[in-house]
């Protein structure tokens, strides 16, 4: 009789271990996932730009609860809707109709990250809410074209539509940096509110893409294409494609 109790007492005493322990290796693998800092880059497009409108990189870390703080940085091309690439008829090459600047966006952010939804370990999809701001850096750099202004020569110019209306002559875009050390400043605000959504399958590495709406201002309206209309607000919706770690 004390052996039958001896032997259903281990085997409850072996059940519960086994449960006991299968739950520590869940809670552990669960709390494993958990991380307090994480960067991230990658690179975004958005109704204000081409294919691709620039690059990002993001530094976040836990202030609480699934809570983090977050600072961010952005680099941006910003184009006008009205601009129009065109084929040159004497080279073949592309410029830009009737755009006489660049505008470089240099947007460094502070701001809150909120999981919504987390992922479990190695499967599912993490949704972060995000709400991030600050000051715009605003790079305006004059367009240079390429001009020809006789049958002999060539000429490297900022574009003035007026000044050079004969499209027919426009050989083609000028050197990228050419206009580099004729740049303005133009300092603005920026605010952006997204979505994040991550797909990692690894505790340590982060895959995803953001997505959402962001506002940027400046003081005075900036010149882009002469004649259009130019605008001082950019709204804009965005996504970016982005990859990390943490831990």
């Amino acid at each position: 009789m004390s052996r039958k109790i001896t032997k259903n007492t281990f085997s409850v005493i072996l059940l519960g271990s086994l449960i006991w322990m299968t739950q520590a290796g869940y809670a552990q693998e669960r709390g494993s996932y958990d991380y307090t800092r994480e960067f991230i880059w990658g690179i975004s497009k958005n109704t204000n730009s081409g294919l691709i409108a620039g690059l990002a990189g993001k530094f976040s870390r836990s202030i609480g609860d699934n809570r983090f703080q977050t600072f961010g940085l952005e680099i941006v091309n910003v184009k006008h809707p009205k601009e129009l690439r065109r084929v040159s008829r004497v080279s073949g090459n592309t410029f830009l109709l009737g755009k006489t600047n660049y505008l470089f966006s240099v947007r460094p952010q502070y701001g809150r990250e909120w999981v919504v939804f987390k992922k479990a370990p190695q499967q599912g999809v993490q949704v972060n809410a995000i709400l991030a701001g600050g000051p715009t850096i605003g790079i305006v750099m004059p367009y240079y074209i390429q001009y020809a202004f006789n049958n002999s020569s060539v000429i490297t110019v900022p574009y003035d539509p007026e000044e050079y209306p004969e499209t027919s002559r426009i050989v083609g875009t000028g050197p990228f940096l050419r206009g580099i050390g004729e740049s303005q400043i133009k300092v603005g605000a920026n605010i952006k509110a997204s979505l994040a959504f991550e797909f990692g399958t690894f505790k340590n590495d982060v895959t995803g893409f953001e997505a959402g709406f962001q506002l940027e201002a400046f003081p005075n309206v900036i010149e882009l294409v002469p004649t259009a209309n130019n605008r001082s607000l950019y709204p804009s919706a965005f996504i970016m494609l982005f990859y990390g770690g943490r831990k």
